[in-house]
C-alpha cells in the first residue's frame, strides 16, 4: 500500500512540474494613450533614455503614419547578446510598436525573454540563464510604471520556442537564409551600409549595431515597397504585432543571413492559421530576394 502511495505521488509530481512549465507571449500591451502619436513616442523615448537604454532607430512600418516603431538597446544588452556566437546579436534590440485605432494610441513592446528564449535558448547555459532573465526584466520595469503589462499574440511553452518551428519540415532558428558571402568583413559591411544608404530595392535602413571586434554586425531593415513589402503583408497577419519590426539582416565574419521567413514570420504570429498564411505565400521569398539585393555589391 504505500508502495502504491509513493509511486501515486511520485506521477502526480511529475504531471505538476510539467503543468507548471510557463508559457510565452511574444508581446505586451502596455497601455492605450488619448494622445497623439508623436506625443505618446516622445514619452517612450524618454521613458526607456530614463532607464538606462537608448533609442537606436524608429520609423513608421508600411510608411503609415498610424503605425510606429522605436528600437532600443543599451550596452549591457550589446554584449550579452554576442555572448551568443549564433546569430545571438539578432536579439541585440528590443522594440515598441504604436498602432493608432479608435482615436487612441496603443503601445505594446516586445517580450524580451520570449525572443532571447529562442534566439538563444540552445546556446545558453545554465549560468546565463538569470543574467538573462534580469535583462528582460529590467527593460520590462520601464513599461510597467506607464500601465499593467498585458500578455498577448498567442503563447508558446518555454521547451517550444526553444526549438520552435511552425509545421512540419518548416526552417528552425538555425536554418538561415544565406544572403551573401565576402572576402571580409570589412567588405560585407561597406557593400551592406552603401546599398541602405542607396535606398535600394526600396528599403530604409532603421538602425544598424556594428561589433567591430566580435565582427558582427546587424541592420534592422524596413520593407516600403507597396506590392510586396510591409504594406502588403502586415494588414494580412495583423498589424497590432508590429513589435517585432522591422527585419534584420545580420554580418558574421564574411557571411550574411537572415532568419528564414517561414521561421521568424510565425515565431511572431505564432496563433497564424495556415489559412492566413497561405495569404502571404510568397512574403518569405519576396523578402528573401530583397534582403539578397542589399547585400549586393554591385562592382562586381
Amino acid at each position: 500500500m504505500k508502495r502504491i502511495s509513493l509511486t501515486l505521488v511520485l506521477f502526480l509530481s511529475v504531471i505538476i512540474i510539467t503543468n507548471a512549465q510557463q508559457n510565452y507571449s511574444p508581446y505586451f500591451k502596455v497601455a492605450d494613450f488619448d494622445m497623439e502619436m508623436a506625443d505618446v513616442a516622445t514619452k517612450i523615448k524618454d521613458a526607456i533614455n530614463t532607464g538606462g537604454f537608448e533609442v537606436i532607430g524608429e520609423y513608421h512600418p508600411a510608411e503609415n503614419p498610424d503605425l510606429y516603431v522605436i528600437c532600443y538597446t543599451n550596452e549591457e544588452l550589446r554584449n550579452l547578446s554576442v555572448s551568443f556566437k549564433d546569430r545571438g546579436a539578432l536579439a541585440s534590440v528590443l522594440k515598441v510598436g504604436l498602432v493608432k485605432k479608435d482615436g487612441k494610441v496603443v503601445a505594446s513592446i516586445i517580450n524580451p525573454e520570449y525572443m532571447f528564449i529562442a534566439y538563444w535558448g540552445t546556446q545558453m547555459e545554465e549560468n546565463q540563464e538569470s543574467v538573462v532573465t534580469a535583462m528582460s526584466e529590467s527593460a520590462k520595469a520601464i513599461f510597467a510604471k506607464m500601465g499593467k503589462l498585458t500578455p498577448f499574440g498567442g503563447e508558446l511553452e518555454k521547451d517550444d520556442l526553444v526549438k520552435y518551428h511552425y509545421k512540419v519540415m518548416m526552417p528552425y532558428f538555425d536554418d538561415p537564409d544565406e544572403l551573401g558571402h565576402y572576402q571580409t568583413f570589412e567588405e560585407g559591411l561597406k557593400t551592406i551600409q552603401n546599398n541602405l544608404s542607396n535606398g535600394k530595392g526600396n528599403t530604409v535602413k532603421v538602425y544598424e549595431q556594428i561589433f567591430p571586434n566580435k565582427k558582427v554586425a546587424v541592420f534592422g531593415v524596413g520593407l516600403e515597397n507597396k506590392e510586396d513589402g510591409e504594406a502588403h503583408f502586415l494588414p494580412i497577419i495583423g498589424e497590432d504585432h508590429i513589435a517585432n519590426m522591422p527585419y534584420e539582416i545580420i554580418l558574421q565574419e564574411n557571411e550574411a543571413s537572415m532568419l528564414a521567413g517561414k521561421y521568424r514570420i510565425a515565431l511572431y504570429w505564432p496563433d497564424l492559421t495556415m489559412g492566413t498564411f497561405m495569404k502571404i505565400m510568397s512574403t518569405p521569398g519576396d523578402i528573401e530576394d530583397t534582403m539578397e539585393e542589399l547585400c549586393e555589391d554591385d562592382d562586381n
